[in-house]
């Protein structure tokens, strides 16, 4: 899954990469190196501009609220749980299935976390002794330091308790789709090294990151046949990635800051590998 990842860029430089056509510098979000469900995050989407009466989609950045609600669900209670699709059933399950077919993002990110275990913390869980294992953070990136984009899904709701003038009355969220964790060795490893060798050694999902030819077909809202958004979901090559350990900080999503991307040069926690 995907449950925690950095975004610092500024928007002008996201802005270029994506060659967005509108954003908004009064809805700029600051850098945030340890994002977590329900903040706000940026989203590039192309729709037609709000109030405009040319119906041409725009390709857009915004801020959206990380943990899809969808369109029909009668509260936002659900959100915290929302946060990621599953691409093998993202065109079915009857929370994506509409976004799926008309409201697909990209989600930029610098790289997310995933959580190893310990090996003696393993053995103490697999024995039932330890419910709460200590686990190692690892941060997950493009190995050429470029921008991850990650496919998403959004969507709208409208909170009813509200007055159609209330600037909460609509609901702006999205959800990162998941794919199954690459088997292939990661970026940069050397034969032998300490650590894991794949991502699947890490955690058996990863977020479906879209190499730049996918980008605009992704993001059409006209193309709405499902084979050939299903296609788009392959997984991309591998060895685009590379893992490296952090500092356990990053666990308390009060901490943040540039310090929790730092590369350490082993473990803090002896791991399984």
């Amino acid at each position: 899954m995907c449950g925690r990842y950095a975004a610092s860029r500024k928007p002008e430089d996201l802005a270029n990469l994506f060659d967005v056509g509108k954003w908004e510098p009064t809805e700029a979000l600051a850098p945030d190196w340890n994002v977590a469900p329900t903040k706000n995050v940026y989203a590039v989407l192309e729709r037609p501009l709000k109030q405009s009466a040319d119906r041409t989609p725009v390709r857009q950045l915004r801020p959206l609220r990380w943990g899809l609600v969808p369109s029909w669900a009668k509260s936002p209670e659900g959100a915290a749980k929302m946060i990621n699709a599953r691409a093998e059933t993202v065109h079915e399950k009857p929370s994506f299935r509409r976004a799926f077919e008309a409201r697909r993002c990209l989600v930029p990110a610098d790289g997310y976390y995933e959580w190893v275990t310990s090996a003696d913390e393993r053995q103490l869980e697999e024995r039932g002794r330890k419910k709460r294992t200590r686990k190692q953070p690892y941060f997950v990136t493009p190995a050429d330091g470029l921008v991850m984009a990650l496919a998403g899904l959004y969507e709208f709701w409208r909170d009813r308790t509200l007055p159609d003038d209330h600037p909460q009355a609509w609901w702006a969220t999205c959800t990162v789709i998941t794919t199954e964790a690459e088997t292939t060795p990661l970026a940069g490893r050397e034969a032998g090294a300490d650590g894991p060798a794949s991502l699947a050694e890490i955690h058996p999902r990863m977020p479906l990151m879209l190499t730049p030819d996918r980008w605009a077909a992704w993001l059409d809202p006209a193309r709405t046949d499902e084979e050939s958004l299903r296609a788009l979901l392959a997984p991309p090559p591998g060895g685009l990635l590379r893992a490296y350990p952090v500092t356990t900080d990053v666990s308390n999503v009060r901490n943040n800051g540039p310090e929790l991307l730092k590369e350490l040069p082993a473990p803090e926690e002896e791991t399984l590998f």
